[in-house]
Order: structure tokens, then sequence, then C-alpha cells
């Protein structure tokens, strides 16, 4: 194998790559990108066995056709340190050089037969989504998984399909992001899947191109999105997500609409004088208005005024984590955001518009 390649899109081809690549591991084969030069162009693999990104490099000049198994680490090193505008990559048995104006290096690798196969994107998508809606809804949701939980189930997010429908959904237990969007349907069985979050957080960085088009397939507990450069597959997160639609408030009499701006700022000032031991903002709801406060020992208190658009129903004392409030305010895409609550005990539904849907716990405030 030969190739010629533009250094710069290299390097932003290895950092995409890279991202799925596991430094510590005991097969040392999946510390490795999988290199492939054929038919013009240069194809970068890696997996960790749960997760696969396969991605096209542009820019690059084929002179030998061939693949390659070489860390991944010492190749983007090599890459990203090099002065030069073009590289050449050669590779010899299991050894990869590469060689630029004034330098040349010799890395190691491994036999490509040791090589977990990736999968394959093939046959016709069950949907295709915009790159644009699939960011909006990924972004409006991935937040609110679970960390590292027993249940595995909510470490991953919910996407649901029907017809032209996407409905995505995730939750840690204290909180629940839901978001809608349309996609194009080519397959009317609906669907259902519960995707990892790295998957997710790969998915954000390597369809970064809005005008793309994204194609979707679930097949054999595995779900894949492809472009024509790119394609992206991971196992399914195993389990039963909660039955999300049946813990989302129906009765909360109490409704108020705010500035998105506004309560973004009250809410950020409130949480200055907060810890670990009074992490929860007080939030007071009146005809005449919103009034935040805090408390943390040892610290003091704050107070803040804040003026709403409007205020229906009876008044009402309830405390929120203050991060959590913010984490949904930040994907927010309206100006205005409309909270239903019921009672300090019970949790709130944050809106923003038909597509967006937050329920927060509360927190007891002492």
């Amino acid at each position: 194998m030969k190739v010629i390649c533009d250094r710069g899109a290299l390097v932003e081809s290895l950092n995409l790559v890279g991202g799925v690549i596991v430094s510590r591991t005991p097969k040392p084969v999946l510390s490795c990108i999988k290199v492939t030069a054929n038919d013009g162009a240069l194809t970068l693999s890696g997996t960790d066995m749960e997760v696969a990104v396969k991605l096209t490099t542009p820019r690059v000049e084929v002179a030998e056709s061939g693949d390659m198994l070489v860390p991944s680490d010492k190749l983007l090193a090599i890459v990203r340190e090099s002065i030069d505008a073009t590289l050449t990559i050669e590779a010899n048995d299991e050894a990869a050089k590469i060689t630029g104006q004034d330098s040349k290096f010799t890395i190691y690798g491994h036999n490509i037969e040791d090589y977990p196969p990736i999968p394959e994107y093939d046959g016709d998508p069950d949907f295709e989504v915009s790159a644009e809606e699939l960011h909006r809804l990924i972004a409006m949701t991935i937040f609110a998984t679970a960390r590292e939980n027993s249940r595995y189930a909510i470490n991953g997010v919910l996407v649901e399909r029907e017809k032209n429908k996407l409905t995505v959904v995730a939750t840690d237990g204290h909180r629940l992001a839901l978001a809608k969007g349309m996609c194009t349907s080519h397959n009317d069985t609906p669907q259902s899947a519960i995707v990892p979050t790295k998957a997710l957080n790969l998915l954000l960085r390597l369809f970064d191109d809005a005008e793309q088009t994204v194609s979707v397939k679930m097949k054999d507990g595995q779900i894949m999105f492809a472009t024509e450069e790119a394609t992206l597959s991971t196992n399914l997160v195993e389990g039963n997500f909660p039955p999300y639609a049946d813990v989302i408030p129906k009765d909360g009499d109490k409704k108020v609409t705010i500035a998105t701006d506004v309560l973004v700022s009250a809410v950020r000032r409130a949480a200055l004088l907060t810890n670990e031991e009074s992490k929860g903002v007080r939030m007071a709801f009146d005809q005449a208005g919103l009034t935040l406060s805090s408390r943390a020992p040892e610290m003091g208190e704050a107070e803040i005024k804040v003026e709403i658009d409007e205020y229906v129903g009876d008044e009402v004392e309830i405390g929120f984590n203050p991060q959590y409030l913010l984490d949904a305010l930040k994907v927010a895409d309206e100006s205005q955001v409309h909270i239903d609550m019921k009672a300090p005990n019970k949790p709130g539904v944050l809106r923003t518009g038909p597509q967006f849907l937050y329920v927060i716990m509360p927190v007891n405030l002492q």
C-alpha cells in the first residue's frame, strides 16, 4: 500500500475515528486503526467491539492499493506534529512508513487478519434523516442519560420511529428529556432501539455537515448510521427502557410562561450560592412574578426576582437542582419556556414548543 495524503484532512479523519478506540485493552489490535487504500480512496476504520466507525478521508492520491493495521495514538501523533502539507504512507508487511519532506517514521503494526470485522452497511435504509435534525434530537436528550447506572437501559438513549415521526428519550431517574422530529421512512414497521451514549457522541462529531442526509438501518441487535463518506455502527443497549409516557405529569394546574434567557440568567445567579449539601434553588411562583432563592451554610444566601410573561394557578414554592434546569434550558430553541407544576413534591414539566419536553423531579428544601 502507498498513498499520498493531505496532512490536515488526515489529522481530522484520524481524530474522528480515534474517538472510538480505547487506549487500554487486553487486545492490542483494538488500539489500532485499520487503513485501507482501494479504488482511489483511503478508508480509516476503528472499533472497540461495541461501536465501529468507518470513514473515507478526502484529498488522497492512491499509488498502490492495500491495507495495514497501525496503533492509533502513534499514527495520529506523527501526522499531527508533522510540518508538511502532504505525507506519504506506505505499508510493508506489518510496518508502516510515514514520510515527509524532512522526516521518516516507521511504526510497527499488527497482522491485518487479527482485526475484527467492521459491519458493512448494505441494502435499503429503514429511514433517512437530515444531519441537522439528528443533531437537534440528540443534543436535546443525551445530557439526561444516566452515568454508569446499574439499570443499563437508561445508560442509553431511546430512539423510536413510527412512519415518518421520530421520538428520542433519555432519563437518569431524576429527569427525563424527550424530543420529537421528522424523518423520511422506507419501512412502515414501527421501530425502537436503545442507543449507547458513546455512539451518539461520536455521531455528533462524525456527521457534522447539516446538509448531509443520514441513512439509518436496524438489524441483528445493531443500529447503523451512514452517509457516502462515513458509517457508524453500534450494538444496542439491552433491557427495557422505562415506560416514559407514564412518568410525564398531565395534571399540572400551575402554569408559567417566561422568557428563556431571563430564566437562564436567574437560575445561574441563584446557583452561585449553592453547594453539594444545599444544591437546590427555591422557586416561588405567584401572580406577581418569580422569586429564586438559595442558601448555603458558611457561604451566604441569594435572592433574585424576575418578571414572568404569564402565570396561571395558585402560588407555589418548589425546589429544583439548578444544573438540571440549566441543562435543559441550554438546548431550548425557543424564546419562551412553559413550566407546569402541581405541588412542591411533584415533578415539574418544562416545554419549549411542541417538540421538546423535560420532566424534572423536585428537591427537598429544608
